[in-house]
């Protein structure tokens, strides 16, 4: 089997495996999307929204494009381009969920959306704070 650890991210710091856990758990949401509506439609779960098929392989679509940016962040965290591009996509998800909930009302507070929240929040403060610790 070999040394496992040989496949992780190789420099110092904790982000990195935050940034690779994440893309692992979203390219298994992604996936997810494309074979049902049930896990978008809690996230998007105001009454009077529909949430079709082609609405969650959108989602699924978009969030397996930003799991891959991550990923390519967590292997090269040093990277300013990719840092910065990984950010980004903390940034559209944000905008994307705080528009759904305040704006269009297509989103109700509560667990489908506080998770992806709350994970993007976070992440996206850790990776701001820590720019000058990883980009070089």
């Amino acid at each position: 089997m070999g040394n496992m650890t040989s496949y992780l991210p190789q420099n110092e710091g904790y982000l990195q495996y935050w940034l690779l856990l994440l893309s692992v758990v979203s390219i298994g949401n992604s996936v997810q999307s494309y074979l049902t509506t049930s896990y978008t439609r809690r996230v998007y779960s105001a009454p009077e929204t529909t949430v079709t098929p082609l609405h969650a392989r959108t989602f699924g679509t978009y969030t397996a494009l930003a799991s891959i940016i991550r990923l390519y962040a967590a292997y090269n965290i040093t990277n300013p381009m990719l840092y910065q591009l990984a950010i980004w996509t903390y940034i559209v998800a944000l905008g994307h969920f705080y528009s759904e909930w305040l704006v269009f009302g297509t989103a109700r507070w509560g667990k489908g959306l506080a998770g992806p929240v709350i994970i993007s929040v976070s992440s996206l403060a850790w990776m701001v704070m820590q720019w000058g610790v990883y980009v070089r």
